[in-house]
C-alpha cells in the first residue's frame, strides 16, 4: 500500500497541541512529524484543536487525511477521533473505541486478560466513591503503583507501600484524574514494543528502557538524557518473540489500526507483563516509535508515510 501512495497528491492536516497536560509534548511531536512528512513529499498544514478556528478550518478545508500527534485527554481518548469521523476526515492511528479503551487503563486490562496477556493485579477507584486503603494494602501485598487511569506519559505515578502512603498517593492522583488504578508493583526490565499495521500487524524491534530515576516517569520520557533506549533490547530470541507476540496480541485485543505501542515489565522468570498500550506514540526526537523504526531500517519519513498508507488500506477493506 505504501508504494501506491503518492505523497505529492496527498493533503495532510497535521493535528498537534490540544488542551491536555501533555500539550507541549504534543507540539514537539507535531514539529517532528511535520518535518518528516514534508521531507517525504506531503503537503502539510498544521492545526491546533485547542483553537476553535482551527476546528472550523478542518470542517471547511479540503484534506485527504489527518495526521494525529495529540497526546492525553481530548486527543488520544477517542474524542477527536469521533469529531474527525463526524466530518468525514480519515485519520492516522486507532479508531474511537480503540482509543477510548486504551486510554482507560482499567478497561484495557480487562481486554488484556481476555486475550491471555499477563497484566498485574489491580484495583480501580472512582472519585467520590468509598475505598479502604487498608484493604488495598492487603490485596497488593507489598509495594504498589498508584496512577491515573486516563492520563498518559507517566503523569502522576507513585510507587508506595503501606496504608498511609497508599491513601496519600490516591488522593494526590485524584487531584489530576477522576479515575485511579492501584496495581501490584512488578520489578524487572522495562520494555516497549511498537506495532504497525491493520489486519497484518507486526512488531518492530523491542526497546529496553533504562531510566535514570526509579522508573520511567515523565522526566525520563522527555528530558534529554532522562533515559537510555537500547534497541534491539538485550534479550534472547525466544524472549524477544514472546514480548513481540504479546504486543501484537494487545494491538489486536484493543482492535487497534495503523499503530500502537505497548509497555511491559519483564520479570526475572522471563514473563512479560503488560502495563498499557499507547495509541498515539510520541514523535519527538527522543520518542520510542521512531527509534524502533530506525532499528528496523525505516527512516522517519518512511514511518510517517506508512502510517498514512495504513489509513487508506483500512478504509479500502471496510
Amino acid at each position: 500500500m505504501t508504494a501506491a501512495l503518492d505523497p505529492s497528491q496527498c493533503r495532510v492536516a497535521l493535528l498537534a497541541g490540544g488542551t491536555s497536560g501533555e500539550r507541549e509534548i504534543s507540539l514537539a511531536s507535531g514539529k517532528g512529524a511535520g518535518e518528516a512528512l514534508r521531507e517525504a513529499g506531503f503537503s502539510v498544514t498544521e492545526f491546533d484543536p485547542a483553537n476553535r478556528d482551527d476546528l472550523k478550518a478542518l470542517i471547511d478545508g479540503s484534506f485527504d487525511v489527518a495526521f494525529l500527534c495529540l497526546h492525553g485527554k481530548g486527543g488520544e481518548d477517542g474524542v477527536l477521533q469521533g469529531f474527525l469521523e463526524t466530518i468525514g476526515l480519515p485519520y492516522t492511528g486507532p479508531g474511537v473505541w480503540s482509543s477510548a479503551t486504551a486510554m482507560n487503563k482499567a478497561q484495557s486490562k480487562l481486554f488484556y486478560r481476555e486475550a491471555g496477556i499477563n497484566t498485574a493485579p489491580f484495583q480501580y477507584l472512582q472519585k467520590g466513591s468509598a475505598y479502604s486503603a487498608a484493604e488495598i494494602a492487603r490485596l497488593m501485598d507489598g509495594t504498589c503503583v498508584v496512577k491515573p487511569a486516563t492520563e498518559g506519559s507517566a503523569l502522576g505515578i507513585y510507587i508506595v507501600e503501606g496504608e498511609g502512603a497508599i491513601a496519600d498517593a490516591i488522593e494526590a492522583v485524584f487531584a489530576i484524574d477522576d479515575k485511579v488504578i492501584v496495581e501490584k508493583f512488578l520489578s524487572g526490565t522495562e520494555l516497549t514494543v511498537a506495532v504497525l499495521g491493520n489486519d497484518d500487524a507486526f512488531a518492530l524491534p523491542v526497546i529496553e528502557i533504562v531510566p535514570r530515576g526509579e522508573f520511567y516517569d515523565f522526566d525520563s520520557k522527555y528530558a534529554p538524557g532522562g533515559s537510555q533506549h537500547i534497541c534491539p533490547a538485550r534479550l534472547d530470541d525466544e524472549t524477544t518473540k514472546r514480548v513481540q507476540d504479546a504486543a501484537v496480541a494487545a494491538h489486536q485485543a484493543l482492535a487497534c489500526s495503523g499503530v500502537s505501542r505497548s509497555d511491559f515489565i519483564l520479570d526475572e522468570q522471563g514473563t512479560p507483563w503488560i502495563l498499557e498500550t499507547n495509541t498515539i506514540p510520541g514523535m519527538t526526537a527522543t520518542s520510542l516509535l521512531p527509534d524502533a523504526a530506525r532499528a528496523a531500517g525505516m527512516s522517519f519519513p518512511e514511518l510517517c508515510t506508512k502510517l498514512i498508507a495504513y489509513v487508506f488500506e483500512d478504509a479500502s477493506q471496510e
